[in-house]
Formats: C-alpha cells, structure tokens, sequence
C-alpha cells in the first residue's frame, strides 16, 4: 500500500506546502496541451476559460478531469447545467488562449463558436482540433478550486496541430 512502508516514509519531506512562488515556478516549467472549458448557463449565456489543468482518469466509462477556480463563472456554469465542453486548441487557437484567459468582457464575440451536437455546449469550430462534450459526475473543492469529473458524451476531432504552453509562453508541437 501506498505509504506503508517505512522506507518510503523516510524519503517524504515534513515540510508543509511549498512556497506558492515556487510552486508557480515548478507547474510553469511542465508543458502541457492547451483547452478552453465552455459551459452554457442556465440563462443561455455561454461562459469559457482557457485551461491547461485536464487529465484523463478512466476509459470505462470516459471520464476526464479539469481544475476550475471556485470564483469561476464557466465553474458556476457547468455545475448549474451538468454540462460542458473541452475544447482542444489548434496552434490556430493561440488567441483564443489568450482571450479566455483575460478579463475580455465578451469572450464569445471574439471567437467563432456553435452549439456542440449533442449536449449544446460551446464549441469553438475555428480553434479547437478535438472537442469533447461532457456531463459532470463528481466535483470536489481543493483549496481555491474545484476538480470537476465527467463521463465524456461525445468526442469530434480532426487533424491538427496541438497547441503547447510551458515557461509562460506557447508553442506548437512539431
């Protein structure tokens, strides 16, 4: 078991949590696939950030994870509706990244986008090489964020070139 043994335990620090600077330094220094999470709220009004905290968990069923900041509207979004979109970018998408990560006050109006067919979440057609439409199943609070799983409805790629972001900057997969 994880923990367990005595060996183990001898090589875990006792420090509490790194510095949040360091930390910061740390996570920027891991390159990563770029994504926007859409969500539509209750009203109809389509909500979106850029996101880089996504992982898969588990085929059967699909299931993947995003981080979203508690203070979120995309957050307060998907948990009204249950419903969301990853939208993965396309190194076309870099200023979409950009978009959806400022306080741009209508995200929406800059970027192309439609309805997802099957559960009507945002789609950015321009930007994204894959998109995949989810329904929440489990959300848990983690200090200033929420980790959100979902059960993947529906999955639409097309080839593309995977747009990066590492050491603050973005670059293309080659």
């Amino acid at each position: 078991m994880f923990g367990t043994s005595p060996v183990g335990a001898a090589r875990v620090r006792q420090d509490h949590a790194a510095p949040e600077a360091g930390f910061r330094e740390l996570m920027s220094s891991f390159p990563t696939g770029v994504s926007i999470v859409t969500a539509i709220a209750g009203d109809s009004r389509p909500h979106g950030l850029t996101c880089t905290s996504l992982t898969s968990v588990t085929m059967r069923p699909p299931t993947m994870l995003v981080c979203l900041n508690t203070g979120s509207g995309t957050l307060g979004a998907l948990l009204e509706t249950g419903r969301f979109a990853v939208n993965l970018l396309d190194v076309r998408g870099q200023r979409a990244a950009e978009v959806f990560s400022s306080a741009h006050q209508n995200r929406f109006a800059a970027v192309a986008w439609q309805p997802a067919p099957v559960l009507g979440v945002p789609w950015l057609t321009e930007d994204a090489f894959a998109l995949a439409e989810c329904q929440v199943s489990e959300v848990t609070e983690v200090g200033d964020h929420a980790a959100v799983f979902a059960e993947v409805a529906a999955v639409r790629h097309h080839a593309g070139q995977v747009l990066l972001y590492g050491e603050r900057r973005f670059a293309a997969w080659r």
